[in-house]
This record gives C-alpha cells, structure tokens and sequence, in this order.
C-alpha cells in the first residue's frame, strides 16, 4: 500500500465550546472510520511563511494556505480520494489536496 498526505486548506474554527465539541467528535470517528488506512493522524498547522525560489519570503502561506494534514495508507489515488471526501473539513467550507507519498 502506498502512503497518502491529505493537505488540508481552509475551513473554519468552531466559535462555541458546544460547537468545538461537535467538530471535535466528528473528526474522531472520521479518524476512527479510517481503521488500518490511518498511518499518523497529523496535525493542524498555525501561522506560515513562504519562501520563493529567489529566497524572498510571503507570510501567511500564500493564495490557498494549508490549514493541516493527515497521512494515510490506500491501494490507489483514487481509493485515498474516497477515504477523503467523508473527512470533516469538508464541511466547514475546506477543501484536501490529495497527493502520494512517494517512496525514495
């Protein structure tokens, strides 16, 4: 099986603790769902800076920031696309970018 990184962007913070609780849940059994395919359950990310090719710096990460990610294991792109689309971001206005980890 190969390995997945699902780079999160966007989506919004819950504004009550009732809310964060929900969130919190949701993304649990999201995690929980993914069973054996979840090899490190990864982490938000906080402030970033980008730096360009001409060693010049941008903060905040550019047009589409990264907000966090998650590795995970799959057959194929499109079987890590599927264990995807149910991750809860999606429903707070984020979007993941899919990408394989390749082995070197």
């Amino acid at each position: 099986m190969a390995k997945y990184a699902l780079v999160f962007h966007g989506g919004g913070m819950p504004e009550t603790e009732e809310e964060s609780a929900k969130v919190m849940a949701a993304w649990g059994a999201w995690m929980e769902g993914l069973g054996k395919s979840l090899a490190d359950p990864g982490h938000p990310f906080g402030a970033s800076t980008t730096i360009n090719s001409d060693g010049s710096t941008a903060p905040g990460g550019g047009a589409n920031p990264a907000t966090g990610y998650t590795l995970i294991e799959a057959d194929s792109l499109d079987a890590a696309v599927t264990l995807a689309k149910d991750c809860p971001i999606l429903h707070s206005g984020g979007s993941i970018e899919v990408a394989e980890a390749l082995d070197m």
